[in-house]
């Protein structure tokens, strides 16, 4: 299990409201052309005896080219966690255990997120969404292109260092050899490492380059052991090892802009980027990109919203500097976890496609795609879960995941809204292992006929068929990846269909296995009360309907818990569910807003169904923010609703319509 980031417990999963609610100076492509030691390369492949055992390829390539094995072990873990993802990219453009940067050979997929789909980022129906422009063109960074100068270095194919495993990790260590080599240091000890590390980074600022040296370095000082796709590979412990961090000055990095202004972790090394708040054009409403609040005085910050780019990170920064765009709280790069902040927490972002989620949520935008290059570093998986840890305890968020969401559990604010919603970060994010991180694993709780389970397959064996990875090939099987995610089937047999989703399919077809429709299907972390049980077979309710997947004993995807779940009232038939915890009309008299009507979306809840029970009171609020200088106005409600679990996205209930009961009563 890996080690948490936070010292922060587990909290509580309901809670009340508590207020009113590239290398910088040279790459090193460039100084291996400055030296001339691109040209001392073989002039064919120096290929190595082919090494089996993961371990033995390490130790192997450490000695090649006089990298304390270590140094090479903990740059890896950092970057893969020593996989190699059988030649899969991350989605950083990173390819092997050493996650050598190609992205000429990573064809992005089409704009699949900001620019595309009918999803309105600020999600307020009352007022018109933001024109959007086309995505602009990957960038050609330093950082991600790495894998050329590995090939320089050892004289290998780059097709091979992409596809090879101990030829990616010989190229990992050739280039750990040349950054040392270019900072003048002989030593073999590995605290004289430090600069060669954060070189390796491809940070440009010195405090993203530190923060990854540090976590190499801290990792080094606690060991560590997976099993991985090349067997079992260990780290000793060195918990004496001090780094000669002042290294870092040799390197040339430009300072970390403006860091004293973002809200971070001090570790992590975050710069501030603001995102515009300016008005662009002569209507009342063209301004951008967010809008000004005091949360969480005025308005409770309930949920995290964790994203990906559908890009790279520098076209994140584009976008969200266009005032005519969207914006959202942070950016996370994939190859470094370096951290950027555009918005404060106290401001509203437009970035979840529900004006009543932004409202209420900080939202993290990580390098990547959802589809097409399917990992994500370790180093962004940690940074992301300290910052997440931090924000979490600072504004008294429960660390489980009713509120740390994915884009994909954000509702529809109606039945027009749910088809064109996003669905990042997809089903290859590793939530089992980022809850890990944030030192809130999902445990199991009660015996075998709990009422309640917790979504939780084992990540590296639970590999769904799925289709629909490549866009340009929209009918090809995806490749053969881990995933957090589980199919749901109408019958307890795999030759059985899948689910229907009528938000989805008003047309009343049947979800697919389509990498992009969760109609049927739920994720690693999620709670779900218990319909039925046969044999190794277990049913949850699921958008009024049973929905079945095959959860062995012995390999289990979902396992006991306890909870509350809500049901209709006696007498209570097609209890409506909203997409938004929106006052009652009165409420909205004298304020100075208007009035906004709530649109039940087109799932109901029936008698004898049961829905896990997410947070007990949700603020019912409305923010009518519709011009640059406002005025701005929270509209307070009386009437009370409860978020539950539905589908695979999160929705709300009016309070007086159902009962709230312990999960283990009337468990089947």
């Amino acid at each position: 299990m890996a080690q948490p980031l936070t010292n922060r417990g587990t909290m509580s999963v309901l809670r009340r409201p508590t207020g009113r609610r590239g290398l910088a100076a040279a790459t090193t492509a460039a100084v291996l052309l400055a030296t001339g030691i691109a040209a001392l390369a073989p002039a064919a492949p120096a290929l190595a005896d082919p090494v089996s055992d993961r371990q033995a390829q390490y130790t192997a390539a450490a000695t090649e080219f006089g990298v304390p094995e270590s140094i090479l072990l903990g740059v890896s873990y950092l970057e893969s966690r020593w996989l190699d993802h059988a030649g899969d990219p991350s989605t950083g453009a990173g390819f092997g255990p050493m996650h050598l940067t190609d992205a000429t050979a990573v064809a992005a997929e089409d704009g699949t997120h900001h620019d595309e789909g009918t999803e309105d980022p600020r999600g307020d129906d009352s007022r018109p969404a933001p024109e959007l422009a086309p995505m602009p063109d990957a960038p050609t960074e330093a950082s991600l292109q790495t894998l050329d100068t590995a090939a320089a270095l050892t004289g290998v194919d780059e097709t091979t260092l992409r596809t090879d495993p101990a030829q990616n990790i010989r190229g990992g260590a050739a280039l750990l050899a040349e950054h040392q080599r270019a900072l003048n240091v002989d030593s073999d000890a590995p605290a004289d490492w430090y600069g060669a590390v954060a070189r390796y980074s491809g940070a440009s600022d010195i405090g993203t380059a530190a923060r990854f040296a540090d976590d190499v370095f801290a990792t080094i000082r606690t060991g560590a052991s997976e099993s991985t796709d090349g067997g079992e590979v260990n780290l000793s412990a060195d918990p004496g090892l001090q780094p000669s961090a002042e290294q870092l000055e040799a390197l040339g990095l430009r300072a970390t802009k403006d860091g004293t202004r973002t809200d971070c972790p001090r570790s992590l090394g975050c710069e501030w980027i603001p995102a515009p708040y300016e008005q662009y054009g002569p209507a009342v409403g063209q301004y951008g990109n967010h809008d000004k609040a005091d949360r969480p005085t005025d308005l409770d910050i309930q949920y995290i919203v964790i994203h990906d780019i559908e890009g790279y990170y520098h076209t994140a920064i584009d976008m969200v500097q266009d005032p005519t765009y969207v914006s959202w709280q942070y950016t996370m790069r994939s190859t470094d976890g370096h951290t950027a902040q555009h918005v404060k927490p106290e401001d509203v972002a437009w970035q979840a496609g529900n004006w009543y989620i932004n409202s209420h949520s900080i939202g993290i935008e990580h390098e990547g795609f959802a589809a097409n290059g399917a990992w994500y570093t370790e180093t962004l998986y940690r940074t992301s879960a300290r910052l997440v840890g931090y924000l979490a305890d600072r504004y008294d968020i429960p660390l489980d995941r009713a509120h740390i969401i994915g884009h994909d559990n954000v509702p529809g604010i109606s039945p027009a809204k749910i088809p064109g919603m996003h669905w990042d970060p997809g089903p290859y994010w590793d939530w089992s292992h980022y809850f890990d991180l944030l030192g809130a694993p999902f445990h199991s709780f009660g015996g075998k006929h709990s009422g309640m389970v917790t979504i939780n397959p084992d990540f590296q064996s639970n590999r769904p068929a799925m289709i629909g990875c490549d866009s340009k090939q929209p009918a090809l099987p995806c490749p053969d990846r881990p995933s957090s995610t589980v199919f749901l089937y109408s019958e307890p047999s795999f030759d059985a269909p899948l689910l229907y989703d009528v938000g989805m399919r008003p047309n009343g077809s049947r979800a697919t296995r389509q990498v992009s429709d969760h109609g049927s299907r739920v994720s690693t972390g999620q709670r779900y009360a218990v319909a039925d049980r046969q044999g190794d077979w277990l049913a949850i309710w699921y958008l009024g309907q049973k929905g079945w997947m095959f959860n062995p004993a012995d390999n289990p995807v979902a396992t006991p818990t306890i909870g509350l779940v809500v049901t209709p009232k006696h007498g209570r038939v097609n209890v409506l569910t909203h997409g938004r915890a929106l006052p009652e009309e009165a409420a909205y008299e004298g304020t100075g807003a208007t009035y906004q009507p709530l649109t039940p979306l087109p799932y109901v809840l029936n008698v004898g169904e049961r829905y896990s029970l997410g947070d007990f009171s949700p603020q019912t609020e409305y923010y009518w923010a519709k011009t640059l200088e406002g005025p701005n106005i929270v509209v307070n409600g009386d009437t009370r609703y409860y978020q539950i679990q539905l589908g695979h996205r999160i929705m709300y209930v009016k309070a007086d319509d159902v009962y709230v009961v312990p999960s283990f009563l009337g468990a089947p």
